[in-house]
């Protein structure tokens, strides 16, 4: 039987396409106007209305009826299926694939990232590369729950404001941030978001991020790794990676930039930068 990766919108893969993907949305709500993320609301549309108005969004989760929907067609069409999704601690979407496959049995497997935006995008990556590589079901869900351990997401924030305004920073503490040009770096860490670092200043920023990165265990370059940012630009992330010029060179021919929808982006704001990847072992 052909094998079927689904995800969710979290894992911003909306450039991501392979005959053996299915992406489903998380809902995105500004107000009483509620989007389904990469259907009916763009990366770029959803900056626009951040940065327009004084909502804070919120994110809903993918229900176990559109899951059980993906896992009816791929029963259909003759598919297992491997469900990849953020982090069972920041969403119900895990919870909701798990609804949704007792009725399928053995056909489907259910993969908890315990990670988000580019780090979930990795996982994502590497099933389809063992897809290609015709690898079979129940080694894929094998190596893939075994991979987890050593996915890693690093996000660095240009700025405290939509952290305060989400409510995970006082109004004093962002104010005093922003004034001493203070760049936080967050991580996931057993699926919840968790605070490793800051430094005062973009330079010192971007030396923290790949001090971070070796200490994680450095980037197994062997396996996908992916680099993104939030907003409508992307010229914090082309800054970072030219001063990290050491960290690529005779590892990486080209790096792909990726844009991040609001999963990240209700929280972080624009001007993120988020590396997403396996650790050596």
């Amino acid at each position: 039987m052909a094998i079927r990766i689904v995800c969710d919108s979290g894992a911003d893969v909306s450039d991501l396409q392979h005959d053996q993907l299915t992406v489903l949305p998380l809902s995105v709500a500004f107000g009483t106007t509620t989007y389904l993320d990469g259907i009916d609301l763009t990366n770029q549309r959803f900056y626009e209305l951040l940065m327009e108005t004084d909502v804070m969004p919120t994110t809903g989760q993918v229900t176990p009826y559109r899951f059980d929907q993906a896992f009816a067609q791929a029963r259909e069409a003759d598919e297992k299926v491997v469900a990849i999704t953020i982090s069972s601690v920041l969403s119900g979407t895990y919870h909701s694939a798990v609804t949704a496959a007792q009725s399928y049995g053995s056909n489907v497997c259910i993969i908890d990232t315990l990670n988000a935006s580019m780090g979930t995008r990795a996982m994502v990556e590497y099933a389809l590369e063992l897809v290609d590589k015709g690898i079979e079901f129940e080694a894929l869900c094998e190596e893939l729950n075994r991979s987890v351990e050593h996915l890693h997401v690093l996000a660095l924030l240009d700025t405290l404001e939509y952290l305060h305004r989400g409510g995970r920073l006082p109004k004093a503490a962002a104010t005093l941030g922003t004034l001493l040009s203070i760049k936080p770096v967050i991580t996931t860490h057993e699926g919840a978001v968790s605070l490793v670092g800051k430094a005062r200043g973009s330079k010192a920023a971007n030396n923290l991020l790949d001090q971070l990165v070796e200490k994680s265990g450095g980037i197994n370059f062997g396996l996908p790794m992916c680099v993104g940012y939030t907003g409508l630009d992307d010229t914090l992330l082309r800054k970072y990676v030219q001063d990290s010029a050491a960290l690529w060179k005779g590892n990486v021919n080209q790096l792909v930039f990726h844009s991040i929808g609001g999963t990240i982006g209700t929280h972080a704001g624009p001007g993120t930068i988020v590396l997403g990847f396996f650790a050596n072992k």
